[in-house]
């Protein structure tokens, strides 16, 4: 009977403990729920300014993430207001500030094709851009987002030549083309050391022809003379010579042209 009265008073203590971790499960759920809904019904309480200031606060605190949110709710309690125009635009930004580029280029996307004449529609243009410059990891695996880089700083360039953020533009726009040609030339100097000569003219060509802001272009004009001379194809390696020696007269690269034209030139 001692037995079966101690395992009855086990069991009740097992069911006991059972249900206090229940309570307290319940509990702390309902209070996190509380919470959500206190927050929520907080901000609905705020003026618009007071929301957007909010946001702000959010920023500077260290979470952009959350005051994204908080900046969408701007817009989406006082649509019809000048601050939710604002507001989308900062919410880009607060996203583009947490590093989730995808939503702020959403947000970009939006404030553009909405708001094309807007005073701070070439901010949203940079900004645009920057989320695909700050996506570059390596030109020579996915050369995408460093095309879509430069095709964006490219369009900021063409629609506000004389923009506040032109200069900042030109130089990454610059090295996002440098990138490019870069990978050309690695895979035209590929090309090259293995024999395929007519591929490896195509990719040197290439680079002349799309990159001509380029600092490979030096390189790619001798990597073409070299190709065409060792084609026989001596019209055109001289042509590209006088190319070189034009646009690039002070150049290791036209120099080591010219000293390779001059023995090839040499040969009967």
């Amino acid at each position: 009977m001692n037995k079966i009265n101690e395992k009855l008073r086990k069991s009740n203590l097992h069911y006991i403990n059972g249900v206090k971790l229940l309570l307290f499960i319940y509990l702390f759920f309902s209070g996190c729920s509380s919470n959500q809904q206190i927050e929520q019904q907080s901000q609905e309480d705020l003026p618009v300014d007071s929301l957007y200031n909010q946001a702000l606060d959010t920023v500077y605190s260290g979470n952009p993430k959350q005051a994204a949110s908080i900046f969408e709710e701007v817009e989406r309690q006082h649509p019809y207001s000048n601050w939710a125009v604002k507001s989308q635009l900062m919410a880009a930004w607060a996203y583009f500030e947490a590093n989730d580029y995808p939503r702020a280029l959403i947000s970009l996307e939006r404030f553009i094709e909405l708001y094309p004449a807007h005073e701070d529609v070439e901010y949203a243009y940079y900004l645009r851009a920057l989320c695909y410059y700050e996506q570059i990891v390596d030109v020579e695996r996915d050369a995408a987002m460093t095309q879509r880089s430069m095709d964006a700083f490219s369009e900021l360039l063409r629609r506000f030549p004389n923009s506040i953020y032109a200069q900042d533009s030109l130089l990454k726009r610059d090295l996002a083309i440098s990138n490019l040609a870069g990978k050309e030339m690695a895979v035209g100097r590929f090309y090259l050391r293995q024999g395929y000569l007519s591929a490896a003219i195509n990719r040197f060509q290439k680079v002349i022809d799309e990159y001509q802001s380029s600092n490979q272009v030096p390189e790619a004009l001798y990597r073409l003379i070299a190709s065409f001379s060792m084609m026989n194809l001596k019209e055109e390696a001289n042509k590209s010579l006088k190319v070189a020696q034009y646009n690039f007269p002070n150049s290791p690269w036209t120099k080591k042209a010219e000293k390779l034209m001059s023995l090839t030139n040499s040969k009967k």
